[in-house]
């Protein structure tokens, strides 16, 4: 069979063959996604999907956009379950209490973000025409649709169709210029070019969208290739920091009455590695100390009990650390009851502790993981038995704005709790300090060695490459990381090990195109390429109704 066979094989489908056609699509997409990285496979998912949105039809211009929608919905429904799953590893992991809501999760969460794609599909039908241009139709809708997932309801831009491109050295340096929608442009025009392949027409006609990505696409390489240096980023000086990873399981050993046992746990294994001396990575039973270090950083709530209340814990920790040295760690912490309240309120944070025993800094994380850390309509479903999976009574209260975390002895610090570090444009403090280091710690370890730790870590690294700032990655189960600006891994431990991570941290680099001007390149990018399409719907029906004698 000729492609152009196939191609008129999946726009004439109809009824189950067409929907499981379009989630079959959306599911092998997926796979471009880390940890499989296979990104080259978009370019028979997204040509399948222009075909589908080609045969979207009905009596009316309204049911042929519901049409395409429709099979945009399953091509989204296929594409997040197939990379979501993982996420149901969180509601086994107190599943005598969470384990009846598993396909909810699994199950409606895809559901839910599908219909961001069906919006995507719906809006480049409205501005679809025969021939090269519907590619350009196609990528803005997507894009669009992107572009709201990121925003609407807190937002949830997991694996947005441009980290296919951001998850790779080179072609992600274009973050720095447009950011990761802009890459979502990108790449829906350039991998769903070769649907024009199977277009009837002379040969530039169906094969140039093609040819034109592919110069856009070494253009990226190219850019990348030029602006990634080959040695080594400059390091801040007099900074040598260690990464503590305990890989201590999200279960029943987490609890207060293990507080000692996780205590020292966490003071044994940072008290191993090597004396900072460039990058290492040490596993537990290595010992050689702290001298050297000024810099230990523990994941996200690292404790099952609040350190800020807990002098025992911090006199630990105040023994433990070198003079001048800081721990910054994740803490929960709580401060009293509002007036006319009788409850605490519990905050996810970030908490600096110098080598007295005194916290001197603190981060409270503002961007809360909903049904995670907060439970929407709190009232309604509390009632029905519902709570959230932290266990904080009420959940987590957010912060009031991101602010620079205080750190002795490092530059400014922006500080990212969990999932603040996949929202691009947002993770910088709202009083336009320019920070010199983005930590970010993390536990995910409710996710067990799934794709979702892989995922975690590509794109807070997306998130240097667009601002142009080192990351400092502390995660409980992994993948704990050093990054330089440009994306460049100095250390890492994998996901699973436990071990302590030394490494000097990179400076920061000038702000870049996307760092100044934020997600103006990517609405440019949308705007252009959607005027595109529609200059070409317009040009198709004029030539239409010359050739017919239409007024």
């Amino acid at each position: 069979m000729t492609l152009a066979g196939f191609a008129r094989g999946v726009v004439l489908s109809w009824g189950w063959r067409r929907r499981l056609t379009a989630f079959a699509a959306g599911a092998l997409a997926a796979l471009a996604m880390p940890p499989f990285g296979l990104w080259p496979i978009l370019f028979i998912s997204l040509p399948l999907a222009v075909w589908l949105i080609d045969g979207a039809g009905g009596r009316t211009p309204t049911r042929t956009v519901l049409a395409a929608a429709a099979i945009g919905w399953w091509f989204g429904f296929g594409y997040f379950l197939a990379g979501l799953w993982w996420l149901g590893a969180a509601f086994l992991v107190e599943a005598d209490e969470f384990a009846w809501a598993l396909p909810l999760g699994v199950l409606g969460l895809p559901a839910g973000l599908a219909f961001f794609y069906a919006l995507g599909f719906g809006l480049a039908r409205l501005i679809w025409s025969p021939g090269p241009a519907r590619i350009l139709a196609f990528a803005a809708g997507l894009a669009v649709a992107e572009w709201l997932r990121g925003h609407i309801l807190t937002g949830f831009p997991w694996n947005s169709l441009g980290m296919a491109l951001g998850q790779q050295q080179h072609l992600a340096q274009v973050a720095s210029l447009v950011g990761l929608y802009g890459l979502t442009v990108l790449a829906a025009a350039i991998l769903a070019a070769p649907a024009t392949l199977a277009d009837d027409g002379g040969r530039w006609r169906r094969a140039g969208p093609s040819v034109a990505g592919l110069v856009i696409l070494a253009a990226m390489a190219g850019y990348g290739l030029w602006r990634v240096p080959t040695a080594p980023s400059p390091t801040v000086p007099g900074v040598a920091l260690r990464i503590m990873q305990p890989n201590l399981p999200q279960d029943a050993k987490f609890r207060p009455d293990n507080r000692e046992a996780i205590l020292n746990r966490y003071l044994a294994l940072s008290d191993n590695g090597p004396a900072a001396q460039g990058a290492g990575v040490t596993p537990a039973g290595a010992a050689r100390g702290m001298d050297g270090v000024t810099h230990l950083v523990w994941p996200e709530s690292a404790f099952p009990f609040l350190l800020a209340r807990d002098p025992d814990a911090l006199g630990a920790i105040a023994a433990l650390l070198p003079p001048g040295a800081v721990l910054v760690t994740g803490a929960a912490r709580a401060m009293e009851p509002l007036p006319g309240e009788t409850s605490l309120r519990f905050f996810n944070a970030v908490q600096v502790v110098d080598d007295e025993g005194r916290i001197t800094g603190i981060y409270d994380k503002v961007h809360l993981v909903p049904f995670g850390e907060y439970l929407p309509l709190d009232g309604l479903l509390r009632r029905l038995g519902l709570r959230q999976f932290v266990h904080a009574p009420g959940g987590f209260e957010a912060g009031r704005e991101r602010t620079v975390l205080p750190v002795p002895g490092l530059p400014p610090v922006a500080a990212l709790i969990c999932y603040e570090a996949i929202f691009p444009g947002a993770v910088l403090p709202q009083d336009g300090t320019r920070p010199g280091v983005l930590l970010n710690v993390t536990n995910d370890a409710w996710f067990g060695e799934t794709p979702g730790p892989y995922q975690h870590m590509a794109q807070a690294r997306l998130r240097s490459i667009e601002e142009g700032i080192p990351l400092v990655r502390a995660a409980n189960t992994g993948i704990s990381a050093v990054v330089d600006g440009y994306g460049r891994i100095i250390a890492s431990l994998p996901l699973g090990t436990e071990g302590v991570l030394d490494a000097p941290l990179p400076e920061a680099l000038s702000p870049t195109i996307y760092a100044r001007l934020g997600d103006v390149v990517f609405w440019f990018f949308t705007l252009s390429v959607a005027a595109g399409a529609m200059t070409a719907r317009r040009r198709g029906r004029v030539g239409r109704d010359e050739r017919t004698g239409r007024p």
